[in-house]
């Protein structure tokens, strides 16, 4: 079952793209929210905390990611701790989506808009917001380290514009 506001965006990009079949039509696949915990081989009590943390963002439990090879060059052993990861779909999707563009990218300092380079071959969109404190879910007095939010929008597109087409619909904020 489709949403009002899902039907909405698709009316839009298809009178846009000229594209009939709604089928052919570009969609958000997924969001995948990665939070880097470099200091997890360290203490448990950080781990423990930065899982709260993202779980607060999301609203679902995240998966803990491990090293795969050690490398001596970066210090890190295999099988220790890197980072938090959580794949978000439809209906939760779209509460991110919608809670990112509207609450969380305004509140950035000297916001102007989000570059347009930062779509990779397949066209999904990556952002990084360097700051977990900017999502109102945080408790301030409880953070003990300021942490970035690896945000990647996954996109079922044929082409980038197509992609940047249907950001825009959905009120991505991209630079001017």
């Amino acid at each position: 079952m489709m949403s009002p506001y899902l039907k909405e965006i698709n009316q839009k990009l298809s009178q846009t793209l000229g594209i009939k079949n709604p089928n052919a039509l570009p969609k958000l696949t997924k969001v995948v929210i990665n939070y880097r915990v470099s200091d997890g081989r360290d203490s448990k009590e950080l781990l423990a905390a930065a899982e709260k943390e993202l779980m607060a963002i999301t609203g679902q439990k995240p998966r803990l990611t491990r090293s795969k090879k050690s490398v001596a060059a970066f210090k890190l052993r295999q099988g220790e701790p890197l980072a938090y990861k959580v794949t978000l779909r439809s209906a939760r999707m779209y509460d991110f989506i919608n809670k990112l563009f509207n609450l969380v990218l305004p509140r950035l300092r000297d916001f102007k808009g989000l570059p347009l380079d930062s779509f990779d071959k397949q066209g999904n969109y990556s952002l990084t917001i360097r700051d977990q404190t900017y999502f109102s879910e945080i408790d301030l007095d409880v953070i003990n380290k300021i942490r970035s939010v690896e945000v990647t929008l996954c996109i079922s597109a044929s082409s980038i514009e197509e992609s940047k087409m249907l950001l825009s619909t959905l009120g991505f904020p991209f630079e001017k």
